[in-house]
């Protein structure tokens, strides 16, 4: 049984966990190119040594980051995104490193998303 360390919850089976992609760099959202952005998006590097990718915790709906070796596929680390420098700025402004693919975020967002009436003044 392979173990993966979740920031959140601890050491967990790995079966209670969903690939989310590598974390790479993002395109310049106003002006890359098509060929760019083909290439962010279909294109992987599929070579040796350290992947730093996203991982989703299912039962507690958790997104972070783990560092695998791709050779070994032994997990070296794993951390919440904000102990990342790459997300040390805003996300509405950063343009360093991507996010979960959004139609896993969004099919799971109902169980953290906040009421529309929160925060809300009259």
């Amino acid at each position: 049984m392979k173990i993966m360390n979740c920031p959140l919850n601890g050491p967990r089976n790995i079966s209670e966990f969903v690939y989310g992609g590598e974390v790479t760099e993002l395109p310049d959202v106003d002006n890359a190119p098509d060929k760019e952005w083909a290439e962010h998006t279909f294109y992987a590097y599929n070579g040796t040594g350290v992947a730093k990718e996203w991982w989703y915790h299912v039962a507690s709906g958790y997104w972070f980051i783990a560092e695998r070796h791709r050779v070994t596929d032994n997990i070296l680390a794993t951390y919440d995104p904000s102990e990342d420098p790459a997300f040390s700025v805003a996300p509405a402004t950063a343009n360093t490193a991507s996010t979960p693919p959004a139609e896993t975020v969004s099919a799971n967002n109902s169980a953290t998303a906040k009421p529309e009436s929160e925060g809300v003044t009259e």
